[in-house]
């Protein structure tokens, strides 16, 4: 097994103990939880194959749903992400990066890291409440939940990508 391997295994495990233990329980104004779980999906590095990349977000939102009693839906919002993130990772990498690239506010900049979260994370969140809701019949509560969880969720993956470079 590669150490790339074991790593995305521990950060799986700590992620899903994270949602599942604490962060399902958070929940501001009956509408905004911060699904912190998405973050798997944005620290997949550059080099990956773009399978391996649809499969790990695909077991990573398949964990959250057995764990969140989200039937499908968290995994079908983070294969989305996963199909998309090499992507937007392109948009993003300095042309003359490596291959390996991993993506962070160090390796790609404060202000491109902060839109290549806020993408992916908005793309995450509005397949999430889309599919959990399936109707449009209460769009207040649905864009209230979509927005909210969003800003919550980038927030917290950019106050502890802070922390991690400040190391």
């Amino acid at each position: 097994m590669s150490l790339n391997f074991i790593r995305n295994i521990i950060f799986i495990i700590v992620l899903l103990l994270v949602q599942t233990l604490l962060l399902n329980h958070i929940s501001v104004f009956g509408c905004a939880t911060p699904l912190l779980y998405v973050y798997f999906a944005l620290t997949i590095q550059r080099g990956e194959s773009k399978w391996a990349t649809l499969l790990w977000c695909f077991a990573m939102g398949l964990l959250v749903d057995i764990f969140s009693n989200t039937p499908g839906v968290a995994a079908a919002a983070m294969t989305l992400v996963g199909f998309l993130q090499p992507y937007v990772i392109e948009l993003f990498a300095p042309r003359d990066s490596a291959e390996d690239l991993r993506p962070s506010p160090f390796t790609f900049g404060s202000s491109k890291y902060a839109n290549y979260t806020i993408i992916l994370v908005v793309i995450y969140c509005l397949a999430f409440f889309s599919l959990e809701a399936f109707n449009f019949y209460n769009w207040v509560q649905w864009l209230s939940s979509i927005g909210g969880s969003a800003l919550l969720t980038i927030i917290l993956i950019l106050v502890i990508e802070n922390f991690r470079s400040k190391r």
